[in-house]
């Protein structure tokens, strides 16, 4: 009787110590994110908080091609960042005819548009809508009217969340760049980031023809599911917009080459919009170099590399880039 009372003492002593720990790495994470919470829900996220560590801990103990880690997502469920964070619904590709007809190559072994000149703006954040496509669209338009004209001028993402919805888009809701592209091409013209800025929620259509800084001729759409499209405009012509498949896993995602079993790879299932900038290899492993929109804090950078060659999430389902 004795021992059973000293295992259970000690049982009760380690899960004392293993939450005081749990509060401990909450409160940090807290001071690092500048987070303050009710007392109810600190309690709340606390759990949340403490689970999201340990599968953290749990993935970067196993052999995976790259790490988690703690960022300004670690006090969410994956609903909840799902819902705050991605698009609404699935955006299906699949009505995307692709007109782009590239070359044989051969091609550069890799390639990064960050480092061939000022043709790629800093990472933005989207905060809490589901904006993601503005800002694959305005990140890729800027850098081919970078590419074009030698300026680099951030657009606006505020002009397409208000004004974009006959081309089925739907603001904090969702919508594709490709659809993004058509709009700013017959509406000839996007404003800038500066004169039409950016408030994280729908509003009012405010867009000034006169005041439009930067237009699309044609919109390049690449067949669905052709990676190698992908990588020669990436190689011959400019960074390139795409769309992939977010899963849980992803939300925690910190360094090396994102690959998943969990997401899918079909055009019904993408419900994020990020921007490729570039390719390369690590340790035998090509990928894509790509542009998010979560803010400068999260992955690499703002940035993260994911697996090229297998469409992974869906990567290759609807890729696009405007001509200017």
């Amino acid at each position: 009787m004795r021992f059973c009372f000293v295992l259970g003492f000690a049982a009760v002593t380690s899960a004392f110590y293993l939450a005081e720990q749990d509060e401990f790495h909450f409160k940090s994470w807290m001071a690092q994110h500048n987070k303050a919470y009710s007392m109810k829900e600190y309690y709340q996220r606390l759990q949340v908080f403490t689970e999201n560590k340990k599968r953290i801990d749990r993935h970067n103990q196993g052999n995976h091609s790259f790490t988690m880690g703690l960022n300004q997502f670690s006090d969410m469920t994956f609903s909840e960042f799902q819902e705050a964070f991605l698009l609404s619904e699935p955006q299906n590709c699949s009505a995307t005819k692709g007109n782009y007809f590239g070359s044989n190559g051969p091609h550069p072994d890799s390639i990064d548009w960050r480092k061939k000149g000022n043709y790629v703006t800093p990472v933005k954040d989207q905060g809490g809508c589901g904006s993601c496509w503005t800002f694959s669209t305005t990140g890729c338009l800027e850098s081919v009217t970078a590419i074009a004209t030698g300026k680099l001028v951030p657009l606006s993402e505020q002009q397409l969340v208000d004004c974009a919805q006959d081309f089925n888009n739907h603001g904090c809701n969702g919508g594709l760049p490709s659809q993004a592209f058509e709009y700013i091409m017959y509406n000839k013209g996007l404003m800038t980031e500066q004169d039409y800025p950016y408030t994280a929620m729908d509003g009012i259509c405010v867009y000034k023809p006169t005041m439009a800084a930067a237009f699309v001729k044609n919109v390049m759409n690449i067949t669905a599911y052709d990676e190698m499209g992908m990588v020669d405009a990436v190689a011959t012509h400019n960074p390139v917009s795409l769309a992939f498949e977010v899963t849980s896993d992803f939300m925690h995602y910190s360094q090396g080459v994102y690959t998943s079993t969990n997401c899918h790879n079909t055009t019904d299932k993408v419900n994020h919009a990020v921007l490729a900038v570039g390719y390369g290899e690590e340790n035998g492993t090509p990928y894509w170099i790509v542009k998010n929109s979560w803010g400068p804090k999260w992955g690499m950078d703002g940035y993260f590399l994911i697996h090229r060659g297998k469409n992974m999430c869906g990567l290759a389902a609807c890729s696009s880039f405007p001509v200017v």
